[in-house]
């Protein structure tokens, strides 16, 4: 079995060495179904919900406005459609390993972008309340410690972004590992089979299996941990670090 961890394939080249990746592609995927789907949910809402797509599409917002006026304050609910957005990208950009693409989240410049995009969203909202001048004196407070401050505000999207790929990455790697090594335990049941029911030890070809019986329906309850269970938490995870971050730098406004 072929493992491949270099990254994303490249899909489709461009000119010279520009090259449109696996990941980009997934992504435009991803973005094209959402709208659709946020399309379906939205088009033709009424005061009162008289339909279960707009009851589904409330029953979303309602989720994530409550998600952030419990982490960020009610002041803060415009960012509920940033929140939103990131996790239902995340964890779509997880499940859809189990369609047979690339898990979206086992690339570090999508998640490295996330990330990105926070910290800029931290600094903002640092500067906004304490203005530039306060910003600038908490990085320098005391001043011996300027350079370790300076590292520990660029160490918490570095954080971040290595969290939710590398626990994506261990988890494929595990499951790859691991049906390979159903694959490896199916061929030495049948090489068992073959020996007991063969006087002609030496004529017994591994090969006559015509599929790997341990590799149904045992990946299937791995993939639900691994893609589903997985996703979904490091997805949640990165959204509730988000906020919180958020929340730091405001501090007690």
């Amino acid at each position: 079995m072929n493992i491949n961890v270099t990254g994303p394939r490249k899909a489709i080249h461009l000119f010279g060495d520009f090259y449109i990746s696996e990941t980009i592609l997934i992504q435009w995927l991803l973005m094209i179904v959402i709208a659709l789907v946020c399309f379906f949910l939205t088009r033709k809402l009424e005061k009162k919900p008289t339909t279960k797509r707009q009851a589904i599409a409330e029953y979303i917002v309602n989720t994530f406005n409550g998600l952030v006026d419990e982490n960020l304050g009610q002041g803060m609910r415009h960012y509920a459609p940033y929140i939103a957005a990131i996790f239902i990208y995340a964890i779509t950009g997880a499940y859809i390993g189990t369609l047979g693409f690339r898990n979206m989240l086992v690339d570090i410049n999508v998640t490295g972008t996330w990330a990105g995009m926070t910290f800029i969203l931290i600094t903002y909202n640092n500067i906004k309340v304490n203005k530039l001048s306060g910003y600038v004196k908490g990085l320098a407070t005391p001043l011996p410690m300027t350079p370790m401050n300076i590292i520990s505000e660029i160490a918490s999207p570095v954080s971040m972004a290595l969290r939710l790929f590398a626990n994506m990455a261990v988890s494929m790697l595990i499951f790859i590992v691991l049906y390979s090594a159903l694959g490896s335990a199916s061929d030495a049941i049948y090489n068992a089979i073959g020996a007991a029911i063969s006087s002609d030890y030496t004529n017994i070809d591994p090969s006559r299996s015509y599929f790997n019986i341990l590799q149904i329906g045992i990946p299937s309850v791995l993939s639900f941990y691994f893609d589903f269970f997985s996703g979904a938490i490091q997805s949640f995870v990165f959204v509730m670090l988000t906020m919180s971050y958020i929340k730091n730098a405001r501090g007690d406004e």
